[in-house]
């Protein structure tokens, strides 16, 4: 019987081959990435390498770095051509890399590179630290920048915190350490980076900081020095002497780690020991020089070549501010002065007693209650509505919507007229006259003349509850002197190159009118008589002075304002946490700075009256727009339906004079009150609300919602004279008083 073939028969087809094993999938991924890893990483160094070696032959050499500078310098000159200070860079003498003392080169090392001798110009090591702080924490908590990648950052490019800039800056690294040895690139460090307070180089630093060159530094000396790199303007010692202390107590425990010195050494060293010097340009025209020089971003194109800043401030003025403020502030209490002449340049300014101990400006940028200063606000408003010096007023107890005013000495007058209230600072009358012709239109005076800061129009307003700036109340109180035209504070007069190419130059524009000639000359009489025999007694100078005192409550404010002879002048004085200065008032202290400032400020200039005639125009030739602004189409009032109407911009009507409001629309337009509506197109007219609201009412004529009327005023010599109806303010953003 045969046998079947089996499976493992010889006989039959001849048996299958069986096909190589493939490798596994992850190995296949494995050698593929290493492939293209390697080539990626030999073309990314054959890229770094070419990118290395063209940047490194159009490096400067050694000798062309060396004469390179940072930075821009400023002259700043005063009125007269002489130099108030030179800002920007300050360059010391080149040290060379064996003149620079061991301690300081040690110092920057152990601070900011301890690898500097070892890495190639990046360090691998720092950026693998930084990378797994940045895994273990979630975000970066150090830099790894090398001295090289500093030197390089700070030569040729900028602090732009991009990937971009970064990868230049290691190109650039690497380039300079192929170039330049290691000894070559920390002397270009030290002479060349920035310090602080305009100081380029460890040579401009040690002058600057310790009044000595860097050649002779100590090592507390050297440890201040290389702190300040971090942060210039934070660690600086002219700015916070306990800060760069600080940060030099950490250096010198980076230079016991790194063994450049003893531990031992670094605890002996005490750096509140060190004598820092005195820097003369940090006095009170730096007050100026803070407020005025920021305005060349608006003034010039960008420029950094040297420049010549040509200013208003007078030196001889300026010296006289200072030593007034200082020698009459109260104990404790700090003080601030404005000068403006006629034009608006800015004569002299004082932010404060120590520009070394504070330089914060309460010249410019403190805002305080001015107290009865506010007054002069308040006063020609009356004035434009119809009052003279000359009327009767009655002194006498008054509420207001709850509010009782009281004056200084709790006494009341009785019947007295307008220029004794003002000279004496009634309270009660401010109250009276400020209810009268509306809290609204102080405020909108206010504006007028200048009043940046947010005004309320409640009625305790009219005692000054307001906060202002004091270079905002002289520039309103120059308006005053100016006769009643805008007045626009300047510091900068033209702006030149070294070779004298003018870059900018101010242009005089005519000033606006922002009140009628009589109200200018009625304020002034009153503000005259408030020196000669008022309040402001204190700032007579032997010729004639207009001005005003103010005291806020507790008397933790005190102001005078004044002008003579074309030079307009603020003072306040108070203390920066608010608090009550004892004996502190408007007519003591600042009256007194008023006073020895102002008489060398006039000396030379020719004595001028006052022009205190009234002129007040007939009152038929109502309304008296031609002597506001001197264009009878831009008069306006309000109706009695709230509405804002230009009475001069006429429509065909059926008599071809009925009134237009902002928007166009007649006064038988239904939404205005009763009457047909206009068969006629409207005209074109000033974009604005088509009707005020009953809070702008409340506000213009002073009167509080379902409130009392405004207290009436007993006028004396006969019948009252009517009052003329003042233009409305303007519409203004919510939140703020209508201008």
């Amino acid at each position: 019987m045969a046998k079947k073939p089996g499976r493992g028969s010889a006989s039959g087809a001849s048996p299958r081959k069986k096909s190589p094993s493939k490798p596994p999938l992850a190995r296949r991924i494995l050698r593929g990435v290493l492939i293209w890893g390697t080539a990626l990483a030999l073309l990314g160094a054959i890229f770094l390498g070419t990118a290395v070696f063209f940047t490194m032959r159009e490096l400067p050499g050694m000798t062309s770095l060396k004469s390179s500078q940072n930075g821009q310098m400023i002259v700043v000159r005063a009125n007269d051509g002489s130099e108030l200070v030179s800002l920007g860079p300050s360059y010391g003498k080149w040290l060379s890399y064996d003149q620079i003392p061991k301690v300081m080169k040690d110092a920057i090392v152990s601070t900011e590179d301890r690898r500097f001798r070892d890495h190639i110009g990046v360090d691998p090591v720092a950026l693998a630290r930084i990378f797994k702080v940045r895994v273990e924490r979630g975000h970066f908590r150090e830099g790894a920048s090398t001295i090289t990648q500093q030197l390089a950052r700070n030569i040729f490019l900028n602090n732009a915190r991009t990937f971009g800039r970064k990868g230049r800056e290691m190109i650039l690294a690497l380039a300079m350490e192929r170039k330049f040895s290691k000894d070559q690139i920390l002397e270009l460090y030290l002479n060349k980076v920035y310090f602080g307070g305009g100081a380029y180089g460890i040579d401009a630093a040690s002058r600057k900081f310790f009044g000595h060159p860097a050649t002779e530094l100590s090592t507390g000396e050297a440890a201040i020095i290389a702190g300040l790199v971090k942060a210039p303007s934070h660690y600086s010692p002219t700015a916070d002497v306990e800060a760069s202390i600080g940060r030099g107590k950490v250096v010198l425990g980076l230079m016991a780690e790194t063994g450049a010195i003893s531990q031992a050494e670094a605890n002996s060293i005490d750096l509140s020991e060190i004598e820092m010097a005195v820097d003369a340009g940090q006095n009170s025209v730096r007050y100026f020089t803070d407020w005025a020089l920021p305005q060349l971003d608006m003034l010039l194109p960008e420029t950094s070549e040297p420049i010549e800043v040509w200013t208003t401030l007078d030196p001889k003025m300026q010296e006289a501010a200072t030593k007034a403020v200082d020698a009459n502030a109260p104990e404790g209490a700090q003080g601030a002065l404005v000068s403006l002449d006629r034009d608006g340049g800015v004569l002299a300014m004082v932010g404060g007693t120590d520009y070394v101990t504070s330089n914060y400006n309460r010249a410019t940028s403190a805002v305080r209650q001015p107290g009865s200063a506010w007054k002069l606000f308040v006063y020609m408003a009356a004035l434009e509505a119809g009052y003279t010096p000359d009327d009767k007023v009655v002194d006498e107890a008054v509420t207001i919507d709850g509010w009782s005013p009281q004056n200084a000495n709790r006494k009341y007058s009785g019947e007295i007229d307008v220029r004794t209230a003002f000279a004496y600072s009634k309270n009660t009358i401010a109250a009276k006259l400020g209810s009268e012709v509306g809290f609204g239109t102080v405020a909108s005076m206010a504006r007028r003349f200048g009043i940046s800061t947010p005004v309320s129009t409640n009625p305790s307003m009219v005692l000054g509850t307001s906060e202002v700036r004091v270079i905002d109340m002289t520039q309103a109180f120059a308006a005053v002197s100016a006769g009643g035209t805008s007045v626009e504070p300047f510091g900068i007069r033209k702006v030149t190159t070294t070779s004298g190419e003018v870059l900018y130059e101010h242009k005089s524009v005519q000033g606006k009118m922002l009140v009628p000639p009589y109200v200018a000359a009625g304020i002034t009489d009153l503000l005259q008589t408030t020196v000669a025999t008022g309040t402001g007694r204190a700032a007579q100078i032997g010729r004639p002075v207009a001005g005003k005192t103010g005291t806020t409550s507790s008397n933790k404010d005190g102001w005078f304002l004044g002008f003579s002879s074309g030079i307009t002048t603020g003072v306040w004085m108070g203390r920066d946490d608010a608090k009550r200065v004892a004996g502190l008032s408007g007519g003591h202290a600042p009256a007194r700075a008023f006073h020895d400032y102002m008489a060398v400020a006039v000396k030379g200039r020719p004595v001028e009256q006052f022009e205190t005639e009234l002129k007040l125009p007939e009152w038929q030739l109502e309304p008296d727009d031609e002597y506001l602004q001197g264009d009878p189409d831009e008069y306006y009032y309000v109706d009695e339906y709230g509405n804002v109407v230009y009475p001069d911009t006429r429509g065909p009507g059926a008599n071809g004079d009925e009134p237009l409001y902002e928007d166009g629309s007649g006064v038988g337009d239904p939404a205005y009150g009763p009457g047909p509506a206009p068969a006629y197109a409207p005209a074109p007219a000033p974009q604005g609300p088509a009707a005020a609201t009953d809070d702008f009412l409340n506000r213009a004529t002073g009167r509080q919602p379902n409130g009392p009327p405004p207290v009436n005023v007993t006028r004396g010599q006969g019948s009252p004279r009517p009052m003329r109806t003042p233009p409305p303010p303007a519409p203004a953003a919510p939140g703020q008083v209508p201008y």
